[in-house]
């Protein structure tokens, strides 16, 4: 049957008025009463059967049925409240089965908006949910309720539908006026007609018949008087207005958790403890559109409040937080407005989850936003003015127990020292880029691996000031870092898990959390702060931060600069909070004759600060407490010239962390049968595994390996990851340096996805060529390893430094299988090397985490 064939409404007087209506319409009727809905749907549904159509009722609804079930009658039932994308998706699965020239009935479009808080996302459903039903010649029918949206979201169904038809009604009479019939015109089309009993139309054509159908126009819009405002908007007022009352409900505040803050239920459950109204009241004033702020502002936030509620002594010292916050039905509006919505579908299958994703994260980056919404901004980057800010992920799932998305999503820095015009162009870039990244491979892996990929993972944004100090033309915070309430690496018996462990920097924090270059942050442990296994200027030299990241404000960008370079631009005041003098190296110079201030970064006056290190413990303990879960937190401290000081919390997450530490007997394995044993140098549970598959990558090969192919690697190592996958062996990785550096130089640099399926990471060191291992405690790497309980292990080239033995000869009488496994990988054979193990030779792993020691061997 050719499109925009005429169909029969079952009503012959409204098919004239209309001039019928056509395969491929969407109907959309405006109702006060659904009983007005089903006067005119029952007709239709009938003149459908008694045509043998295929006629399908879509419920989701908790109103009334508009249809039951009868011969000839397809209904599906589904949850709306499974969230937007799941639902859509779900309609789009069956309209897609379901085939050309079906026709549908939806319940109330209404009730949408009550299972996703506003009218945006019901307004975004039937954006993308319209033009697919048309492109396959179907004939939908949709109510809508009037009074309950904004005239923003009716004009948006308005514009996109093929019919839209006004009903009004009272005890007397029932009317119909069209409001728009898509490329088709009679005179008369556009006139009020009166519904009479007979299901018969007759337009309305004398002023007493017309001041019938006004009058009642006119008594339905004095009660609707507000209907300019969003619905969530107008729910948001009622509930301010019953608290200042007295009379808020615990059913109006779950409503505001969970449509405003979170949708994960142990999250929740915190925040209803810890918030008071006024909290949530404050956190809407400061959104941009509606939905949820996400997991990383939620988290920050509860963990500010938590400060407040058991450790008010500290609030003096907390740097207010001034954070605005981009909802996340803003992602799906712009993934709609921009006509993303089929290529979006079109990722989320089995078959094109990886191959499409690039094609979206391109289309993001190029997309656009409205101009309500670019209003919004404007006003937000007023208020921050030229401060620098940064555009932070915070999407539904982030920073959950059991999901942290370390590193998964970007965070983008706005330094702003340009004009308006400029800073809105730089901010816009920075949530599209932030957006684009849910399509990185590493997030999509990581989201597949925990069963995620088909749940709805919408992106918010949380807009932070940078917390920082200006150095003439620099900008940064004092100092920066992550902290963690439970530590799994201890360098002393005299160290408690317990205490938490600071990964602490100079300058931006991004040093603390990325495994770039060749900087050590200084690992604290809040038991006693001064401890190092560093015990000489010249070690402690060596493993220090050589470059500080900075905002560069004369050049409007972030950059890092090396310390020797930037330490004639800072006052002598802030080099003693961070800097120590090398004696052993000035020595020698002076012993030449030559006088020399060699200075290198260690934080070490800031570790000194005995209050200020309390204080961290003391949070950190009672955030894990009230968590009733280990946390991990990012934070900024920043000091004035007399020593007054103060501190940000910028983010909080519950950290996933090994069972607690247990004695595992480590039995005596022959020197020349052993492939390590450290001390130490860790991090894991006390284990007891058998390895049946070591990838070793050969340090000296890979050093002489052309520098500008040595990423290729990586692609052989994920090669051999997939290979392996679902096979239920366990992995073992051995690698020179750091594993997952940005740096080529100083290990190879994988992603996590790479290596997703290694059940141990064994980082080593040799230092006749330049690797060195670095304990990823912290890194975002770390996160990983946390999460999939990965085991780490760094075996240095001293036994000073915890490694005992380390036998590089290990594997020379096996023969590697990597051929087997990636044939096209010949070129790589001398540098990676794949060895099996089975029961008639079995490599074992022990590790007692109490004594701090780990063997790695065969056991007879």
């Amino acid at each position: 049957m050719p499109a925009f064939e005429r169909i029969k409404s079952g009503i012959p007087s409204l098919d004239k008025a209309l001039d019928n209506i056509r395969l491929g319409d969407n109907v959309v009727i405006q109702v006060t009463c659904l009983n007005d809905f089903k006067r005119i749907v029952h007709p239709f549904v009938n003149q459908s059967i008694e045509d043998k159509r295929n006629i399908i009722y879509i419920r989701f609804s908790n109103h009334e049925p508009l249809l039951e079930y009868r011969e000839g009658l397809k209904i599906y039932q589904l949850n709306a409240n499974h969230g937007f994308e799941a639902f859509t998706v779900e309609v789009h699965n069956i309209i897609k089965n379901e085939g050309t020239e079906a026709f549908y009935v939806f319940d109330s479009l209404s009730d949408l908006q009550v299972a996703w808080s506003t009218d945006l996302m019901m307004g975004n459903f039937f954006c993308v949910t319209c033009p697919y039903l048309f492109e396959l010649d179907t004939v939908a029918w949709f109510p809508v309720l009037r009074g309950h949206h904004d005239f923003a979201t009716i004009a948006r169904i308005q514009e996109t539908t093929q019919l839209f038809i006004d009903v009004h009604s009272d005890e007397k009479d029932t009317f119909i006026h069209p409001i728009k019939v898509w490329n088709r015109y009679l005179p008369d089309m556009y006139l009020p007609y009166r519904l009479n009993d007979d299901n018969q139309l007759e337009s309305l054509t004398n002023s007493v018949d017309l001041a019938d159908y006004y009058n009642l126009i006119h008594n339905e819009q004095m009660e609707h008087a507000e209907q300019n405002i969003d619905s969530y908007d107008r729910f948001f007022r009622a509930a301010k207005e019953s608290y200042y009352r007295g009379e808020i409900t615990d059913w109006t505040l779950n409503k505001i958790t969970r449509s405003m803050m979170t949708h994960d239920h142990k999250m929740a459950a915190l925040i209803r403890r810890e918030f008071s109204p006024e909290d949530y009241f404050y956190v809407k004033e400061r959104m941009i559109g509606t939905g949820t702020i996400g997991g990383k502002a939620c988290g920050m936030l509860l963990a500010r409040k938590m400060v407040a509620n058991y450790l008010p002594q500290y609030v003096k010292y907390l740097e207010p937080q001034d954070s605005y916050y981009i909802g996340t039905d803003i992602y799906y509006s712009y993934i709609v407005e921009n006509k993303l919505w089929k290529l979006r579908i079109l990722q989320r299958s089995d078959e094109h989850y990886f191959d499409k994703a690039e094609e979206l994260r391109n289309a993001i980056l190029n997309g656009k936003f409205p101009e309500s919404i670019r209003a919004q901004f404007r006003r937000m980057l007023n208020y921050f003015g030229q401060i620098p800010i940064i555009v932070r992920s915070s999407s539904f799932l982030e920073d959950g127990f059991g999901n942290a998305f370390a590193g998964k999503y970007e965070s983008v820095f706005c330094v702003n020292a340009c004009s308006p015009e400029e800073r809105l162009l730089h901010f816009e870039n920075a949530v599209r880029r932030v957006y684009a990244s849910t399509m990185d491979k590493s997030a999509l892996e990581y989201r597949k691996q925990r069963g995620l990929d088909k749940m709805d993972e919408q992106m918010a944004i949380l807009v932070q000031r940078v917390s920082g100090t200006k150095f003439d033309k620099y900008y940064m915070p004092c100092a920066a870092g992550v902290g963690f309430s439970y530590s799994m690496y201890r360098w002393s018996d005299e160290l408690s898990a317990d205490a938490g462990l600071l990964r602490l920097v100079a300058g931006l924090g991004t040093k603390a959390v990325d495994r770039t270059g060749i900087d050590y942050p200084r690992l604290v442990n809040l038991d006693i702060p001064e401890s190092t296994t560093l015990t000489n200027s010249k070690d402690k030299h060596r493993f220090s931060q050589r470059k500080i990241d900075v905002i560069d404000l004369e050049k409007n960008e972030v950059r890092d600069v090396s310390v020797n370079d930037l330490i004639p631009e800072l006052p002598d005041w802030y080099l003693k909070l961070i800097c120590e003098h090398d004696y052993d190296t000035e020595r020698m110079f002076y012993e030449r004759g030559q006088r020399r201030n060699i200075l290198f970064v260690s934080c070490d006056e800031i570790v000194k600060k005995k209050e200020l290190m309390k204080m961290m413990k003391d949070i950190l303990s009672t955030l894990e407490e009230r968590y009733g879960n280990p946390v991990d937190t990012e934070y900024t401290i920043n000091f004035r010239k007399d020593g007054a000081f103060n501190v940000n919390i910028l983010q909080c997450r519950p950290m996933f962390v090994w069972q607690n530490a247990i004695n595992r007997e480590i039995p005596n394995i022959e020197e020349d049968k052993t492939l390590f044993k450290v001390n130490q140098t860790f991090m894991g549970n006390s284990a007891e595994l058998n390895v049946d598959v070591v990838v070793w990558i050969d340090s000296k090969k890979y050093y002489s390996y052309p520098y500008n192919q040595k990423s290729s690697i990586c692609s052989i190592v994920s090669k051999i990851n997939k290979y392996y996958e679902r096979k239920d062996k366990k992995l073992m990785l051995v690698s020179p340096g750091r594993i997952g550096t940005s740096s080529p130089d100083l290990g190879v640099p994988v992603v996590f996805s790479d290596i997703s399926n290694f059940k141990i990471l064994c980082e080593y060191a040799d230092t006749e060529i330049g690797f060195v291992p670095e304990l990823s405690y912290g890194s975002h790497m770390f996160q990983d390893i946390v999460e999939t309980e990965m085991f780490y292990v760094a075996v240095m080239d001293t036994e000073q430094s915890g490694t005992e033995i380390f036998n590089k000869e290990f594997f020379k009488s096996d023969v590697s299988v990597l051929k087997d496994i990636a044939p096209d990988a010949e070129a790589y054979e001398d540098i990676i090397k794949v060895y099996e193990f089975d029961a008639s030779k079995s490599l074992n792993l022990y590790a007692d985490f109490k004594k701090r020691t780990v063997i790695c061997g065969i056991s007879s």
